[in-house]
């Protein structure tokens, strides 16, 4: 029964996660996309978290497999967002303060 709780969960999080994205500004989304990089470090946390339970148990090979399939997938996502808003704050730097940099 508890595995059907935490698929209702993800479903429902998923539903709502996408109507409050949706009703959010373009003008927003550059720093809602920081912040959200920013968190996605705790999906990182809960992959690494339920992987090494996994890794505990006897027979627990295909979780910790899928384990490591979500630490790296979400570590591409923090470093593929942070790269994407760093480029992106570049956009917004001005010709003098590039200048002076380089």
């Amino acid at each position: 029964m508890p595995q059907w709780s935490l698929i209702l969960v993800f479903a429902v999080s998923c539903v709502v996660g996408y109507l409050i994205i949706r009703q959010v500004p373009t003008l927003l989304h550059t720093p809602l996309m920081s912040g959200m990089n920013a968190l996605s470090g705790i999906t990182v946390l809960g992959a690494l978290t339920v992987t090494a339970v996994a890794l505990k148990q006897v027979n627990g090979t295909l979780s910790a497999v899928v384990g490591c399939l979500a630490i790296a997938l979400a570590m591409i996502n923090v470093a593929g967002g942070f790269g994407i808003t760093t480029r992106m704050l570049r956009m917004f730097r001005s010709n003098k303060s590039d200048q002076e940099g380089e």
